[in-house]
């Protein structure tokens, strides 16, 4: 038998001698009156007097009639400390008996022990949950990447760096709510399933609702919906959402993903890339105290003017070739040794060429102004018609954010959907244009990897609790 087995088999049965003994193996509700960081930062206030705490047994040692232990909750960890004299034989015993993973409820007086260390003495303790399989360890038991992704909650159990990841993330989702509700923005939900996949360039998810026996996408962006909120008089809207894109899986992409998306009416593309510097200074200031990073070994200066160059500036400057026109493209992508397929359209193709030799060095704030019209089927078009008001919004080498001043001509719409060669044109959204959409700026953000910059990790694993994976072979 494995050593994992005789332990489960030794705590099946303390399971069954505490159904014997009258005790409830997963119990109810414990009223606690503090939490281990409380305690912590008043022990001056707190010294000797009573506290209630409950937690995870996450390391427990005997010394005779002496036992320490340390009681993880949701802010932390503390020591508590058992005594014979204090708890009794029997309650003493019981509590020797513990496994680490256990939950109990501690009531005790607070004090600092002879190590300094402060410590809850035991004065009362009660059984709250009986774990049934042994912890990882913590340097050791839990460095497969793959496991820490399939089961979190062992992860975020012994690993306090991961922890802090999602408390990260929190706050900066709250943080980007604060600055857009001060800014008068109005906080909308849409819907998730959709009768017709847009608003994004990217394959759907199907799925199919019985009860109106009709097929519906789950959704790719909101924009199209926000966009008819524009034009019903909501003049500035934002959603964190959910979007689900059929597509590849690896460290910057993942299939459930989440985003905002911002609209602001009476205003363009330059207009959303001043609130979109506003904003991401204010999150991180909010919440690393900082605008001075270190991504991945690199720092960014946030302080620091963000660049603006328009893509074909950027081409230029870090491939050092002049790309005067569109239909010099598939041409150059030759010379650079830049693999495309011979469908594709000169933006997809110049698309590529940008992701090979420009991309990896935006490592400072930038603004890519200026996308093909071809690649940009909801964008107002500039002067040339080659060319829209559109921005990306790349950092430490990795796309964040998308934004434009939005296409609100419902003709020129039209005609863009059909050179996009739709099944099904969405024709409420074409009828919602007619009744009019002011001049208006839309802005996309990726929160995840917003996160991933923000916290200093390379994967978008690492900042979705549970991201998606290949399935485990039985």
């Amino acid at each position: 038998m494995k050593v994992t087995d005789e332990i489960i088999k030794s705590r099946l049965e303390k399971l069954e001698r505490l159904k014997e003994e009258g005790i409830d193996p997963f119990g109810g509700r414990y009223e606690v009156n503090s939490n281990s960081q409380e305690i912590k930062e008043h022990f001056k206030e707190g010294e000797e007097k009573t506290v209630k705490i409950g937690g995870r047994i996450i390391f427990l040692r005997q010394h005779g009639k002496a036992c320490f232990a340390n009681i993880k909750d949701a802010k932390g960890e503390i020591q508590v400390y058992a005594k014979y004299d204090l708890l009794g034989e029997k309650n003493y015993r019981f509590f020797t008996k513990l496994d680490i993973g256990d939950f109990i409820g501690v009531s005790g007086k607070v004090f600092r022990t002879l190590k300094g260390e402060i410590t809850i003495s035991v004065e009362e303790f009660t059984f709250l949950t009986k774990s049934l399989h042994p912890l990882p360890e913590k340097y050791h038991g839990l460095q497969d990447v793959e496991l820490r992704y399939r089961q979190r909650y062992l992860d975020l159990m012994v690993n306090k760096e991961v922890t802090n990841v999602f408390i990260l993330r929190s706050k900066i989702i709250h943080k980007i709510r604060e600055f857009l509700n001060k800014e008068d923005f109005l906080e909308v939900e849409t819907p998730m399933m959709h009768p017709i996949a847009g608003g994004a360039l990217a394959r759907p998810f199907e799925t199919y609702h019985h009860a109106l026996n009709m097929k519906l996408f789950l959704r790719i962006a909101p924009e199209l919906y926000l966009k008819k909120l524009i034009i019903g008089g909501l003049n500035k809207v934002y959603e964190l959402n959910r979007c689900f894109r059929n597509e590849g899986i690896s460290i910057k992409h993942n299939p459930e993903f989440t985003m905002i998306e911002i609209y602001q009416a009476l205003a363009d593309y330059l207009s959303m890339m001043d609130l979109t510097e506003r904003l991401i200074k204010f999150v991180a200031l909010e919440t690393l105290g900082s605008l001075k990073l270190s991504y991945q070994g690199q720092p960014i200066n946030l302080e620091e003017p963000w660049r603006r160059m328009t893509l074909l500036e950027a081409v230029k400057k870090y491939t050092g070739e002049d790309l005067t026109s569109l239909d010099k493209v598939k041409e150059l992508a030759l010379k650079l040794q830049v693999e495309f397929q011979e469908e594709e359209n000169e933006g997809e193709v110049l698309d590529h060429i940008f992701g090979k030799y420009v991309e990896p060095n935006l490592i400072a704030p930038t603004f890519i102004m200026d996308y093909p019209t071809v690649v940009s089927p909801l964008a107002k078009k500039k002067k040339d018609p080659l060319w829209v008001e559109r921005f990306e919004l790349y950092m430490a080498g990795q796309e964040l954010g998308n934004a434009y001043s939005e296409l609100n001509d419902p003709f020129e719409q039209r005609e863009r959907f059909k050179a996009q060669k739709k099944e099904k044109m969405d024709e409420d959204f074409l009828q919602a244009l007619e009744y009019g959409l002011p001049p208006t700026g839309g802005l996309g953000i990726g929160i995840d990897r917003l996160v991933m910059i923000l916290a200093d990790v390379s994967s978008i694993k690492e900042v979705i609790l549970f991201p998606q994976l290949r399935p485990t072979e039985d």
